[in-house]
């Protein structure tokens, strides 16, 4: 599985924006996806999943409330909508697969971050 992130960028505290995650290659997702996120000088942080055959979603208790992910079959694309940014959501997101587990060590496929910046 190959996996593209897009749609980080600048937003103010309190604001959204909205990652995508495009999942493509020859070998298909048979459980899930995830978000997580890196901080400069810490540690990557799980951040949302989603099952991919029911859709079930995790979520991290630091967003939860906020943050909403989902996923489109058809187009092999997961979102991460965020809303009511703060300072500390300020990271390198990355989506990962094929799990539905909140931990790093359990997923197989990354793609390359993109990067959340928050202002106040």
């Amino acid at each position: 599985v190959q996996l593209q992130a897009s749609g980080g960028g600048l937003a103010q505290t309190g604001g959204s924006l909205r990652l995508s995650c495009l999942a493509s290659g020859g070998v298909s997702i048979k459980n899930g996806v995830g978000w997580f996120r890196q901080a400069p000088e810490k540690e990557r942080e799980f951040v949302a999943a989603i099952s991919w055959s029911d859709g079930a979603t995790r979520y991290a208790d630091v967003v939860k409330g906020r943050f909403t992910i989902s996923r489109d079959k058809v187009k092999n694309m997961v979102y991460l909508q965020m809303s009511n940014l703060g300072m500390e959501d300020a990271a390198v997101y990355y989506c990962a697969a094929d799990s539905q587990l909140p931990a790093v060590i359990m997923y197989d496929y990354w793609g390359k971050g993109t990067l959340v910046t928050v202002s106040s």
